[in-house]
């Protein structure tokens, strides 16, 4: 009895000990605190705007890149801790909310004007929902998949919040959702604590594709994660086993997967769940759902998820929405008009490869970061293969988002999705290779030299990436002016016209105005005897009269992508301001504003 006893009192002392902090987390913690004031402070020293065609890189202080090394080396060291314990949960969880700060929220900390068009035309559309009474698909693409702005309608309506300030954290609220996502779906996919940190932390480092802002397509890949969670989890299957590919062994192993949540009621509540945030996607986004149906299809032809109808039943949701909802934009929009993958490949790779020297090296690095994970990711698959260890979930999710490349272009724009969609998986694979021990043993001290060493290139590739076309996506207080200035001067009907689309601007007023750029109007050619009558003829032509705004970052967005030369649009807009009904009505450093009277 007196040994038992001991041994009880000793227990009791390991779990203390294992539940307080040791001096390594202390060190951790204060190592992600110095990091993160580190960028802060960096980052409120960059001047607007941003004169380098490589973005934010070009202009941050090392400072701040000190703090990403720091916060780097500060997570290795704490993953080679146990990572599993409870004390040190907080510090692996404060950790990751650093660089989330770090990586999504430097823009914020630069300027507290949202970044992007997209994000200002976003909260127009909600606007325009939450001031109208019904939904009218016939506006635009947006009105056929308004899930998502009713709901944002709804929460800024509900909360009283400023739109402008949800719009420029977004980023950092998105990522959260997709870590909290992603972190409940690691938990069926492996046991290993330091695996699972070490995948949020990869994901992050791989986030290039800029799709965070406040927008359908970050909602809709949150749901996305939502739904693979509860697939691979309470709708999982036991698949049984393979005996052949005659057809009665095929029909035999087809019927005979059983189910590997016990439960019933937790079953029916992940399907009914599952079959609900379907149907939302469907409401909210294009593409999303084909993905999700994609992810579902796969991983029940696998055998590995118990509904084996749930493929069927997601189809027919996704065909009833796009029948009759979305009905009035895919009559003039065909699915698959423009597929094939020469074009995809034009369309996503060729056209984006051109502009000036530090565009190109951009668009470049984002290549090479994509192609590092890959390749990081399939030499974790074959390790795992050979130890005959290989998960073939992570491996469907990681690859099935590629079947969707050569059917649409979507604007330049699937290479872009086709990769988040399938960097979740991407960062669980390569952790195979990033990380080849498992929990109960620690990386050696070159393990965990070449890791920190790792992650600080793919951060530097990632801030480059995401942060490249900052020369035009970063707005002045002076461009914030000028859009005010048109949309207050402009009456209803009439047209409001800009360089090109990297403009502040119908974040009010968005069904009131005809909203043009001059890059839509002369698409081939923008040189001054081309492109100016053109955009002259259209401006006079509106009855209710027209403006036009000109800003510092449309205008640079055409010369960083070669559509234009500064001299050239220059002499466009001295040849636009000498034509008759044409006259200056608002003008500062960063913008100038031209009312065009119609004759």
């Amino acid at each position: 009895m007196t040994r038992g006893l001991d041994v009880t009192i000793r227990t009791i002392r390991t779990i203390r000990t294992q539940g307080r902090w040791k001096s390594r987390d202390v060190w951790c913690a204060l190592a992600g605190a110095v990091s993160l004031a580190l960028v802060v402070w960096a980052a409120s020293t960059v001047a607007l705007p941003v004169n380098s065609d490589v973005g934010l890189v070009g202009v941050l202080p090392y400072p701040f890149w000190i703090g990403v090394l720091l916060l780097n080396v500060a997570f290795v060291v704490a993953l080679r801790g146990d990572a599993a314990g409870p004390a040190r949960r907080p510090v692996m969880l404060w950790l990751v909310v650093v660089l989330v700060l770090v990586l999504f929220g430097t823009a914020a900390f630069v300027t507290d004007v949202p970044r992007g068009e997209v994000a200002f035309r976003h909260l127009g559309i909600a606007d325009a929902l939450s001031q109208n009474e019904g939904i009218d698909p016939e506006i635009d693409a947006y009105f056929n998949w308004p899930g998502f702005f009713a709901l944002l309608a709804t929460v800024l309506r509900a909360t009283g919040l400023d739109p402008v300030t949800v719009a420029l954290w977004a980023p950092v609220l998105n990522m959260g959702l997709w870590l909290a996502a992603l972190g409940v779906l690691t938990r069926y996919l492996t046991s290993d604590p330091r695996r699972r940190w070490l995948v949020l932390w990869v994901f992050c480092l791989g986030n290039w594709q800029d799709q965070d802002y406040l927008s359908p397509q970050a909602f809709g890949f949150f749901l996305y994660l939502v739904v693979i969670a509860l697939v691979i989890g309470p709708l999982a299957a036991r698949p049984p086993e393979f005996r052949g590919f005659r057809r009665a062994d095929l029909a035999a192993w087809w019927q005979g997967r059983s189910p590997a949540e016990p439960r019933p009621g937790h079953r029916v509540s992940a399907l009914a769940g599952t079959l609900l945030l379907v149907v939302v996607i469907c409401a909210s986004h294009q593409l999303t759902p084909f993905l999700v149906l994609i992810a579902i299809a796969a991983l029940t032809l696998s055998g590995r998820v118990w509904p084996s109808r749930l493929p069927l039943i997601t189809a027919v949701l996704l065909a009833l929405w796009l029948a009759y909802p979305a009905s009035a934009y895919l009559i003039g929009h065909p699915p698959l008009a423009g597929a094939g993958l020469q074009t995809a490949i034009a369309a996503n790779v060729v056209d984006r490869v051109s502009g000036s020297a530090g565009h190109v090296l951009v668009v470049q690095l984002r290549i090479v970061l994509t192609l590092i994970l890959w390749a990081l990711a399939a030499a974790g698959a074959l390790r795992d293969w050979r130890r005959g260890r290989i998960d073939i979930r992570v491996v469907l999710l990681a690859v099935t988002p590629l079947l969707l490349f050569p059917v649409q272009s979507y604007g330049g724009e699937m290479l872009i999705r086709v990769s988040l969609f399938a960097l979740p998986f991407i960062a669980m694979q390569a952790c195979s290779v990033l990380l080849p021990t498992d929990g109960s043993t620690r990386p050696s001290s070159r393990a965990a030299g070449g890791l920190a060493l790792t992650c600080f290139l793919l951060a530097v590739l990632t801030i480059t990436g995401r942060f490249g076309n900052a020369e035009y996506d970063v707005f002045t207080d002076g461009e914030m002016a000028a859009v005010a200035t048109a949309q207050r001067l402009a009456p209803p009907g009439s047209a409001v016209i800009s360089a090109a689309h990297p403009t502040p601007w119908r974040s009010e007023a968005y069904l009131e105005h005809r909203y043009r750029t001059i890059e839509e109007l002369c698409p081939s050619d923008l040189s001054t005897a081309m492109c100016g009558p053109l955009v002259y003829d259209y401006a006079r032509r509106n009855s209710a009269g027209a403006f036009l705004l000109l800003t510092r970052s449309s205008e640079a967005s055409l010369v960083l992508t070669g559509q234009s030369s500064p001299g050239g649009f220059a002499e466009l807009e001295e040849w636009l301001s000498r034509q008759s009904g044409v006259e200056l009505a608002f003008s500062n450093a960063d913008a100038r504003v031209y009312r065009v009277v119609a004759p």
